[in-house]
C-alpha cells in the first residue's frame, strides 16, 4: 500500500520526472499546438509519456496539466481531470501503484498580478482553485506548483491548494542566475514566504542546466528548513531540424546532479529537455548517495516583494510614521484617502534608512480594512522593503496579509487568550513573523519575571499554532519614565533575558520611553543605545530623525555589524561637529512640513498622482511642456531604466515609474490639444501563436510606449500570418516576439522565416523566458533583448538609423 508522501518527504530519496514539451514535440506536436489538448485528443501519447517516466523510476509524475487553466480554456477542469485519469492509469500499467505519486502540474497563469498587470490576486486564486480541485477530485496525490517567476502568484497558487483541499504542496520557482525572480523577489525572500505559507517542499525548476542552478541551490540550503527539491533543464535549447533539443545528455546531467546532491537536497529530478533517459541515470546515480535529512535553521526572516530582511543580531530599524497616533496631517490623509501623501511617508523613511515599514491606517471613521489592503497594495508597487502589518482589527489583519505579497510583520499579539485565538490562527495561514506584547489578562507586568512570564505563555500557544518559534519576536514594552522612573530598567532587563534566556528575539517602540518629557529625542537616541547593547532585535523609531539614525549607525560600527563602516561613512561624511546630527538620508524636515516630491522624483518613485500633480503645477508656472519632457521626464525614466538593468531597480518599481510618467505625459498631452506631437517610430508586439503567456509583452509595450513609441500591440497566441499581413499592411520597420514556453518557439522561428519572406526590410527583436542569444541566433532573429528595456534600446538603435 502507498505511503503517504508526507512521511516519505525529507526523509529518503524521491525523483521527479522530466521534461513535457520536447518529447511531445518528438510525437508529433506542432509548433503552436497546446498540449493539454492531447489529454483529449491522444490520450495515449500522453499516457505513454506519464508511463516513461514511471518506468525510468521516478516517485512523481506530473500531469499534463501545466499550462491548463480557466483563463485559457474552456473546458479547464474535464482536461486536468483528463490528465490525472491518464497519469493514474499510466502508474497501475507500470506497476508503481505502491510506491509512486501524481502529481497535479500547475503552471503560471501568463498574467502578471495586479498592481504591476491586470489579474486581480483573489482572480488569481479562484483561477488556481479552479485547476486543483479538478486534480483534487480526479484523485491526485499532490499539487505541484512550478515555474514560478513571480512569488506573489506562487502565494496566490499556495492559497487556493490550502482552501479546496488538504493534499501535500510542493513549489518551484524560477530564478535568474543572479538568484532574482523576474518581478524581483530574492531566493532568502521566497524561502521565507513558502515556508510560511506551511508548503510542504519548495525548491527550482526550469530557467537552465544543473550547472548553472548549483548557485541558486546552495542558496536555498543555507536558509531552507524544508525538503528542497531541484529540477533543471537539459543544458540550453537550439533548434534543429525545426525541434528543439538541448545541449545536456543524461550521463552528464547525472554527474552534475550528483554534485548539486551533495548540497543536502531531498527531491531531484528534471525540467526541459530531460527524457525518461536523464531521469533513469539521475536515479543510478543519486540513490546509493548517503541521503540529509532537511535541518532546521533558526533564522527569522521577513520579505517584501524585493527584499529580505533578517532579524538578528543586528538591530533592524521599523520606520513608525505610517501611523495616525498623534499626526494631524496623517489623520486627514486617511480621511481624504490622499495615498499619495502616506505613500511619501513611507519613501522618505526608506530614504532615511528603514529595513522594515510600519502600517497602522486605524481610525474610528474609516473602514479600516478596506484602508490596510488598499495601502499595502499601493506602498508594495513603490518600494520593496517588508511591511510591518499593525492593527488590533483582525479583519484589517487578515486583508493585508492575504494580498500581501512576501511574508509580513504582523503587530501584535498579546497573551490574553481572547488575542491568542484572533491572530494566531491567521498567522499559521499566511505566514509572518509576530510580535508578541509582553502583557496578559493581568495587565502589563511592572517588572522583568512578569513580562518574561508572558513571552513564555506566547511561545507555547505558538507551538500549538504551528507558527515557528524563530517567528517570535517579543516586545518588552517601553513605558514612559516620566510616569515610573524604574521602567526603563524593567524594559531593558526583560530585552537581555529575551536574548539570554529565551534565546529570542525583541522589539521596542522606543520613543514612548520619553512620553511627557521635553528634548524627547535626547533620551530617546540614548534608550535605544542602551536597549541594543541589551540585545534589542528591532526598533521601532523615526528613522528621519538625526540622532535616532546616528545612534543606530554609531552602533553598528562599534559592534562590527557595519563592514569597514561603510553605511556610517556614507552617511556623515559631511558631517561637522557642533551641528545638529544629520546624514546625508536626513528626511526630518520633509516628513515634518510634508514637503511634496518633486516631477522627477515622483517618477523615479513611481507616485503616480503626484506625478501628473508635479507637472501641473510646472506647466501652470509658465515652462514649456518639451522643455520639461527632455529635462525631467526622459531623464528619470533613464535612470530608473539604468536602474533596472543594472539590478537595483526592480519590475514592479520600474512599470510604476513608467505608470507615473504616463500619468505626467497625460497632463502634456492635455495642455498641448491640437499640437501634433511626433512618435518616435512604430512598431509591432506580440506573443506568438500557441502562447498565452503575455507578461513580458505587456511589460516590453509599457516601457516603449513611454519611450514615445507608437506600438500595435497584437496580443497572444498570434498566428505568423497575422504579424507578418499587419507588417505589410501598416509598413513596420520593427516587430517583437515573446515566448515562455519551448514549444512555442517553432512558431517564433516560422514568423521570422515568414518575415525575412514578405517583408525582409523588417528587423525583429525577440524576447522571453526561455530564449537566449544563442537561440536568437539560430532562428534568425536579429537582436534578443532580455529584458523590457533592452527592447527600449534597440528600437532606439532600429529608428535613430
Amino acid at each position: 500500500m502507498r505511503r503517504p508522501l508526507r512521511e516519505r518527504l525529507g526523509k529518503e530519496w524521491l525523483f521527479c520526472d522530466g521534461g513535457t514539451g520536447t518529447i511531445l514535440q518528438g510525437l508529433g506536436l506542432k509548433g503552436g499546438e497546446l498540449p493539454e489538448l492531447w489529454n483529449l485528443t491522444r490520450a495515449d501519447d500522453i499516457k505513454a509519456l506519464n508511463r516513461g517516466y514511471f518506468d525510468a523510476g521516478a516517485n512523481i509524475v506530473n500531469t499534463n496539466t501545466f499550462g491548463a487553466n480557466p483563463l485559457k480554456f474552456d473546458n479547464c477542469e474535464e482536461l486536468v481531470k483528463a490528465g490525472c485519469e491518464i497519469c493514474k492509469a499510466a502508474r497501475a500499467e507500470s506497476g508503481r501503484d505502491d510506491d509512486a505519486y501524481v502529481a497535479i502540474d500547475v503552471g503560471p497563469t501568463g498574467k502578471l498580478l495586479a498592481p504591476m498587470g491586470d489579474l486581480p490576486f483573489e482572480d488569481a486564486v479562484d483561477c488556481f482553485k479552479t485547476v486543483i480541485k479538478a486534480g483534487c477530485e480526479a484523485g491526485g496525490d499532490l499539487v505541484l506548483i512550478e515555474t514560478m517567476s513571480d512569488a506573489y502568484e506562487a502565494k496566490a497558487a499556495v492559497i487556493a491548494a490550502h482552501e479546496v483541499c488538504d493534499l501535500p504542496v510542493i513549489v518551484t520557482m524560477v530564478y535568474g542566475e543572479d538568484g532574482t525572480l523576474l518581478t524581483g523577489g530574492t531566493i532568502e525572500g521566497a524561502v521565507a514566504m513558502l515556508e510560511g505559507l506551511k508548503v510542504d517542499a519548495l525548491g527550482v525548476n526550469c530557467g537552465f542546466g544543473p550547472d548553472k542552478m548549483y548557485p541558486i541551490v546552495e542558496r536555498i540550503c543555507k536558509v531552507s528548513s524544508l525538503p528542497i527539491v531541484v529540477n533543471p533543464n537539459a543544458g540550453l535549447p537550439r533548434t534543429e531540424d525545426g525541434k528543439t533539443v538541448f545541449d545536456v545528455g543524461p550521463d552528464e546531467f547525472a554527474g552534475v546532479m550528483t554534485k548539486i546532491a551533495s548540497l543536502g537536497v531531498h527531491v531531484m529530478g528534471g525540467c526541459c529537455g530531460t527524457t525518461p533517459g536523464h531521469i533513469s541515470e539521475l536515479i543510478k546515480s543519486v540513490k546509493p548517495l548517503p541521503f540529509t535529512c532537511p535541518a532546521y535553521k533558526d533564522i527569522c526572516m521577513v520579505s517584501g516583494f524585493a527584499s529580505c530582511v533578517t532579524i538578528g543580531p543586528k538591530p533592524v530599524v521599523i520606520g513608525e510614521r505610517i501611523n495616525p497616533t498623534g499626526k494631524k496631517r496623517f489623520k486627514q490623509a486617511l480621511r481624504d484617502n490622499d495615498t499619495d501623501y502616506i505613500l511619501t511617508e513611507g519613501l522618505n523613511q526608506e530614504d532615511a534608512g528603514a529595513d522594515i515599514l510600519d502600517v497602522n491606517v486605524g481610525l474610528p471613521e474609516i473602514d479600516e480594512p478596506a484602508m490596510m489592503e488598499s495601502i499595502v497594495l499601493k506602498l508594495q508597487s513603490v518600494t520593496g522593503l517588508p511591511l510591518q502589518l499593525d492593527s488590533t482589527d483582525t479583519e484589517a489583519l487578515e486583508r493585508g496579509m492575504r494580498i500581501y505579497n512576501g511574508k509580513p510583520m504582523i503587530n501584535s499579539v498579546n497573551g490574553k487568550v481572547e488575542s491568542i485565538e484572533a491572530v494566531m490562527p491567521l498567522v499559521a495561514k499566511y505566514g509572518g513573523v509576530l510580535v508578541g506584547l509582553s502583557l496578559d489578562e493581568d495587565g502589563i507586568p511592572d517588572n522583568s519575571d512578569g513580562r518574561i512570564r508572558v513571552a513564555k505563555k506566547i511561545y507555547e500557544a505558538a507551538d500549538r499554532y504551528g507558527i515557528p518559534r524563530k517567528d517570535i519576536v517579543i516586545d518588552g514594552l517601553a513605558m514612559t519614565i516620566s510616569s515610573d522612573p524604574t521602567s526603563a530598567i524593567a524594559t531593558l532587563d526583560t530585552i537581555r533575558r529575551i536574548r539570554d534566556e529565551l534565546g529570542g528575539k525583541s522589539i521596542l517602540g522606543v520613543s514612548n520611553i520619553s512620553f511627557g518629557l521635553p528634548a524627547r529625542e535626547l533620551i530617546n537616541s540614548n534608550f535605544l543605545t542602551m536597549a541594543m547593547t541589551n540585545g534589542l532585535s528591532c526598533a521601532i523609531i523615526n528613522p528621519c530623525n538625526g540622532p535616532m539614525m546616528a545612534s543606530v549607525r554609531s552602533y553598528k560600527a562599534l559592534m562590527n555589524m557595519d563592514p569597514q563602516c561603510t553605511d556610517f561613512i556614507a552617511s556623515y561624511a559631511d558631517y561637522v561637529p557642533g551641528q545638529a546630527q544629520t546624514s546625508k538620508g536626513d528626511k526630518t524636515q520633509t516628513a515634518s512640513t510634508g514637503a511634496k516630491l518633486s516631477l522627477t522624483e515622483a517618477v523615479e518613485k513611481g507616485v503616480t498622482g503626484r506625478a501628473a500633480e508635479a507637472i501641473k503645477e510646472e506647466l501652470d508656472g509658465g515652462r514649456e511642456a518639451l522643455e520639461i519632457i527632455d529635462s525631467e521626464l526622459i531623464p528619470a525614466l533613464d535612470k530608473v531604466g539604468k536602474g533596472f538593468e543594472a539590478g537595483k531597480v526592480f519590475l514592479p518599481q520600474l512599470l510604476m515609474s513608467a505608470d507615473a510618467a504616463k500619468a505626467a505625459f497625460e497632463v502634456v498631452k492635455q495642455s498641448m490639444a491640437g499640437t501634433k506631437t511626433e512618435s518616435k517610430g512604430r512598431m509591432i508586439l506580440a506573443t506568438v501563436k500557441g502562447d498565452i503567456h503575455d507578461i513580458g509583452k505587456n511589460i516590453v509595450k509599457v516601457m516603449l510606449e513611454n519611450y514615445g513609441y507608437d506600438v500595435i500591440d497584437l496580443g497572444k497566441d498570434v498566428p505568423p500570418e497575422v504579424i507578418v499581413d499587419t507588417a505589410i499592411k501598416e509598413d513596420i520597420k520593427l516587430v517583437g516576439l515573446s515566448a515562455l514556453m519551448t514549444t512555442t518557439v517553432v512558431s517564433m522561428e516560422e514568423t521570422i522565416k515568414l518575415l525575412r519572406e514578405k517583408k525582409p526590410d523588417t528587423k525583429v527583436v525577440v524576447g522571453g523566458a526561455v530564449m537566449t542569444q544563442e537561440y536568437s541566433d539560430q532562428i534568425g532573429a536579429d537582436c534578443y533583448a532580455k529584458d523590457a528595456m533592452a527592447t527600449v534600446r534597440y528600437a532606439d538603435q532600429v529608428f535613430g538609423e
